[in-house]
C-alpha cells in the first residue's frame, strides 16, 4: 500500500519553535503546528483516575470499537522504514482484557484503544499486571485495572527495532516504577513502552540532538495513490503527532488536511476528498 503516490505533500518544521525540552510548557506557550493542529503536551491525562475498576459505560464502549477509522501510516528515519500500521497486513484485532491475560507474556507491549481518545501503551511484566505511564507517574498496576474497560491488543510488531530479552524489557519498565513529574524522561505512555522494549533514546525526551535536516518522515496513508508527509527534527515529536492522529481519527486528519491545502480550485478539493474516502 502506498508504493504508487499520486499526489506526495510535505511539511517542514524548520521555523516552527520545538516544545520546552523537558516536556513542560506552559499554557501561554503552546502553539499550533503547521499544516496542522497539534500541541506539545502530555497527552496521557484522558485516562481518567480510577479505584473501583472500569464502569459498565466504559465496557460497553470497548466492545463497540472499530478500527475502520484508524489512520494508517509509516515512519521512516531517513530512508529506514522503523515502524508501520497497516490494518491489512497486520493484527490488529482487539480483545477484552480478560482475553488479553490470556495472550500476553512478560515483555509484551498492550496497546488499550477507544474511539476519540489517545491509545494507551503498558509493559506487561506478568502476574496480570502492567508498568505504564499514567498521569505523570509510571505506575504498577493490573492489566484490568490499567485498560479502564477499553480493548487492548499486543503491538510488539509496530516498531521494527530488535527487541530487548523479555527479562530486561521488565526491569526496564519495574525499575521506573514510582518516577514522576519532571523527573520522566517520557511524554506519554507509547514512548515508555516503547523505550523499555527497544532500550532506544530517541524515545526519551531530549534523548537526541537536534541539528541538521529533519531526519524524521510521517507518512499519512489514505489510500493506494494517496499519502501526506510530515517531516519532524526528533523522534518523540513525531509520536506525539502520529498519536494525536490516533485520536481524532481518520476523517478528521483527511478534513484537516484538505483545509490546509487550501487549494483555489474547489475541483481540486473535491479529488482529494473523493481520493481518501
Amino acid at each position: 500500500m502506498g508504493n504508487q503516490v499520486e499526489k506526495l505533500t510535505h511539511l517542514t518544521y524548520d521555523n516552527v519553535p520545538t516544545a520546552d525540552p523537558n516536556g513542560f510548557d506552559t499554557e501561554d506557550e503552546l502553539g499550533p503546528r503547521i499544516g496542522v493542529s497539534y500541541i506539545f503536551s502530555a497527552d496521557d491525562d484522558e485516562q481518567e483516575e480510577r479505584v473501583d475498576g472500569p464502569d459498565k459505560d466504559q465496557n460497553e464502549e470497548g466492545k463497540q470499537y472499530d478500527n475502520c477509522n484508524e489512520l494508517e501510516c509509516v515512519v521512516y528515519y531517513r530512508d529506514e522504514s522503523v515502524y508501520e500500521k497497516n490494518l491489512k497486513l497486520s493484527d490488529m484485532s482487539t480483545y477484552s482484557t480478560e482475553n488479553l491475560l490470556n495472550k500476553c507474556i512478560p515483555g509484551d507491549l498492550v496497546e488499550f484503544v477507544a474511539t476519540g481518545q489517545y491509545p494507551h501503551w503498558v509493559v506487561y511484566v506478568g502476574d496480570f499486571q502492567v508498568v505504564h505511564l499514567h498521569r505523570a507517574e509510571i505506575k504498577n498496576n493490573f492489566l484490568t485495572d490499567a485498560s479502564q474497560g477499553k480493548r487492548g491488543r499486543i503491538v510488539n510488531g509496530l516498531y521494527k527495532f530488535r527487541a530487548l530479552p523479555p527479562e530486561v524489557v521488565v526491569q526496564n519498565a519495574v525499575q521506573q516504577v514510582g518516577t514522576r513529574d519532571r523527573e520522566l524522561y517520557w511524554r506519554n505512555s507509547e514512548c515508555f513502552a516503547a523505550w523499555c522494549r527497544f532500550g532506544k533514546r530517541e524515545f526519551k525526551i531530549g534523548g537526541e540532538i537536534r541539528i541538521g535536516k529533519q531526519p524524521y518522515r510521517l507518512k499519512m496513508l489514505f489510500s493506494e495513490k494517496k499519502s501526506h508527509v510530515l517531516e519532524f527534527q526528533s523522534f518523540d515529536d513525531l509520536i506525539m503527532e502520529k498519536r494525536r492522529n490516533d485520536q481524532i481519527g481518520r476523517d478528521a486528519v483527511t478534513q484537516e488536511l484538505a483545509n490546509h491545502l487550501n487549494a483555489t480550485d474547489a475541483e481540486i478539493k473535491d479529488d482529494f476528498h473523493q481520493s481518501v474516502n
